[in-house]
């Protein structure tokens, strides 16, 4: 049976599959979050091990009451470097959205408003930059600035800058002509002003939607940096770089090492794209 909502009159209707879809997202990102929240609680209670020391575990343990995802090749716990890899995720994704579009945003409402060789310019950077593979532009970044969560937030923010800069920009330069921008701009409002208060509020329902998809596809960049070891260093626990040092072990049966890290990291993946995608028709119904 259909789950069933009230309507702005009272009548009951089934839940669409886009708001399905979005609940689902919501409460996969969730839990994500508080996992990530309280992962330092559940250490500090002895639920789990210190997911960057050894402490003496057994090498390549199964599943077992004692670990229960077993253990990997250098000795560690999987469950605790699974549990803290949601934390270093987020940590990482969520500075390198932020930095994307706190550079992006300002830039595209500058370009698409002053127009000219400003933007022109800056223009022909962001597509130049926008052309190359994200991960090309994250692994070239992180040779220059190193490992470390703030660094990789760096390196990831590269590839997703032009991404906010052409949709704000585009917004931009569609409302620069409409009459509200052409009244303040007679009454003697600035520049500054008409940028803040006129046209970024209206492109602002476009961003939630462009971050949490950036958001998805940036924990699959981070999973790429970790794997050529260049993202974060070993000791901190991050799903690619915990998915590289299992591939020896999947020849022999060891399964465990890959397993629970790889669904980890796709369940997020899935969530985040879930929500983007049910943000996306949230804030424009209609255009499918």
């Amino acid at each position: 049976m259909a789950p069933l909502r009230l309507g702005k009159t009272g009548d009951r209707r089934p839940l669409s599959m886009n708001e399905i879809l979005l609940f689902i997202g919501v409460g996969i990102t969730l839990v994500y979050i508080l996992v990530a929240l309280f992962a330092p609680l559940f250490q500090a209670w002895g639920w789990v091990a210190n997911p960057e020391e050894f402490l003496d575990f057994p090498i390549h343990a199964p599943p077992s009451p004692q670990h229960w995802f077993g253990t990997n090749r250098q000795g560690y716990d999987v469950f605790s470097r699974t549990l803290f890899g949601s934390q270093v995720a987020l940590q990482v994704v969520i500075l390198a959205t932020l930095f994307s579009l706190v550079i992006g945003v300002p830039l595209g409402l500058i370009s698409g408003y002053l127009g000219g060789r400003t933007d022109k310019s800056l223009l022909f950077l962001m597509d130049t930059i926008y052309t190359l593979p994200g991960l090309l532009l994250a692994v070239t970044v992180a040779f220059v600035v190193g490992k470390g969560v703030v660094n990789a937030a760096i390196a990831l923010s590269v590839a997703y800058i032009p991404q906010y800069y052409r949709v704000v920009r585009n917004h931009t330069v569609s409302l620069k002509t409409e009459v509200f921008i052409e009244a303040a701009r007679a009454m003697g409002a600035s520049t500054p002003r008409i940028l803040s208060r006129y046209l970024f509020v209206n492109v602002l329902p476009s961003i939630p939607v462009l971050f949490t998809l950036n958001a998805a596809d940036a924990i699959l960049t981070l999973a790429g940096l970790g794997f050529l070891g260049l993202g974060l260093p070993p000791e901190v626990p991050e799903w690619g770089y915990d998915l590289r040092q299992a591939l020896d072990g999947l020849s022999v049966g060891i399964w465990w090492t890959t397993l629970f890290p790889g669904l980890a990291m796709t369940l997020l993946v899935v969530g985040l794209s879930l929500l983007g995608e049910g943000l996306g028709e949230w804030f424009n119904p209609g255009q499918d």
